[in-house]
C-alpha cells in the first residue's frame, strides 16, 4: 500500500495521486519516521470539494482510531464493525505504522445458514425514484441497496441467499444472477402477486434450509451483528427471533398532565418517548413457515401473532447498531450521507 508522507513540501496532488493508484479508498500519512499522522479516505476528499477546503491539511483525519500491534483480528473486526469503518492502522507502542488491515481480508467463520432478502416492495413512498427501479436496487453511493446488504452478510460470513422478488424482478435478476460475481449462491422466488413480508416464504424450498435462516427487508442498511443475533435466537431456545431496536419519538404538542378531579397539574413540552421497534430483520427455524398460508398475503406480524397462538416460543432481539429503513426520500438522502461518512 502507498502511504503519504508528510514533510512542507508534500503537495495534495501527491496525495491524490496516491489515494488514486492505491484503490482502496485509503491513504495513511506518515511523517519521515514511518509515525502515523493521520489518513485520508475518498470521503475526506469528496468532503473538502464540498467544502471548498481543498487543501492538504484540512483533509487529513489527524486522530484516526488505531490499534496497537499484537490486537487478535476478531478484536479488530468487532472494532471495524461497530465503527462502520473498512479499514484500521495497526501502530507500534511508539505510534509507528506496521499495517493498515481491511475488514474483508480477516477470516471469519463460515455460517451455512439462508439469508432471506424480500426485495418485492413497489417503493411506493419514494415517489419518481422508483418509477424505473426497484427500491432494493437504488444505488447508494454508485451501489445498489441490495449489494450493500449481500455484501455485509458476506463479510459475516453468510454466502446463501433467496431473494424474494415480485415488483420489476427481471432488474434484479440480470443484475445480481446467481450471485457467483460476489462470491455467494443466489437463488429466487417470484411472486405472481403481492404477497405481503412473509407471504413469499410459502415459496421457499425447505428441503435445501435445514438451519435457522435470517430473513431481513430489502431496503434496510444495518451493522448488526447477524452471529451473535444467531448466538441469541439459539441460546433462547427459540422458534422465531424479532430484531427491534429503540426508537425515540417526539409529540410534536405540549402534553398536558391533570388529575382525577381535572385539575391541572402540568405541562410538558413536546416530550420524547422512547419505543422499541420492529427492524424488520428476524430469525426463523425452517418449521415456522408451515404457519404461512400459500399464495396469500400474509405480514410479518400476523406470523408472530400466529406463532403466540400456537404457544410457539418467539422472542425478540435487542440492538442499538446502526440501521436505517430506507422508505422516504429523506431516508435515501441520509443513507448516502451516512455512508459516505
Amino acid at each position: 500500500m502507498n502511504y503519504l508522507i508528510l514533510n512542507e513540501n508534500t503537495t495534495l496532488n501527491e496525495a491524490v495521486r496516491l489515494l488514486d493508484n492505491n484503490g482502496n479508498g485509503f491513504l495513511p500519512v506518515v511523517d519521515s519516521d514511518q509515525r502515523l499522522k493521520g489518513i485520508i479516505t475518498d470521503g475526506d476528499l469528496r468532503r473538502g470539494i464540498l467544502n471548498k477546503t481543498l487543501d492538504l491539511h484540512s483533509i487529513i483525519n489527524s486522530k484516526p482510531v488505531v490499534e496497537k500491534q499484537g490486537t487478535p483480528h476478531s478484536a479488530i473486526r468487532r472494532k471495524l464493525r461497530e465503527l462502520r469503518k473498512r479499514h484500521m492502522p495497526v501502530v507500534s507502542e511508539d505510534g509507528r505504522l506496521i499495517e493498515v488491515v481491511f475488514i474483508e481480508n480477516l477470516s471469519v467463520e463460515k455460517r451455512p445458514n439462508t439469508v432471506v432478502i424480500m426485495s418485492g416492495g413497489l417503493g411506493s413512498r419514494l415517489g419518481s425514484l422508483t418509477s424505473d427501479t426497484p427500491k432494493p436496487m437504488l444505488p447508494v453511493m454508485g451501489k445498489p441497496i441490495l449489494e450493500h446488504i449481500i455484501e455485509n452478510f458476506k463479510l459475516q460470513g453468510f454466502s446463501n441467499f433467496v431473494l424474494c422478488l415480485n415488483h420489476k424482478a427481471s432488474v434484479i435478476q440480470d443484475y445480481f444472477k446467481n450471485g457467483e460475481q460476489w462470491g455467494v449462491s443466489i437463488s429466487y422466488t417470484l411472486e405472481s402477486k403481492r404477497l405481503g413480508t412473509a407471504g413469499a416464504l410459502s415459496l421457499l424450498n425447505l428441503q435445501s434450509i435445514s438451519t435457522s435462516m435470517i430473513v431481513v427487508n430489502g431496503d434496510i442498511l444495518t451493522n448488526l451483528d447477524f452471529s451473535e443475533a444467531l448466538s441469541f435466537h439459539t441460546t433462547a431456545n427459540a422458534d422465531a427471533t424479532m430484531c427491534v431496536r429503540p426508537q425515540a419519538f417526539e409529540v410534536p404538542y405540549a402534553c398536558v398532565e391533570f388529575d382525577q378531579h381535572m385539575v391541572l397539574t402540568g405541562l410538558v413540552e413536546k416530550p420524547k418517548m422512547d419505543h422499541f421497534v420492529n427492524a424488520g430483520i428476524y430469525i426463523l427455524n425452517p418449521s415456522v413457515i408451515k404457519l404461512v398460508p400459500k399464495d396469500e398475503f400474509y405480514d410479518m406480524p400476523t406470523l408472530f401473532q400466529d406463532l403466540l397462538k400456537e404457544k410457539r416460543r418467539a422472542v425478540v432481539y435487542r440492538f442499538e447498531d446502526y440501521w436505517i429503513d430506507i422508505g422516504q426520500p429523506v431516508d435515501y438522502a441520509k443513507a448516502n450521507r451516512e455512508i459516505t461518512s
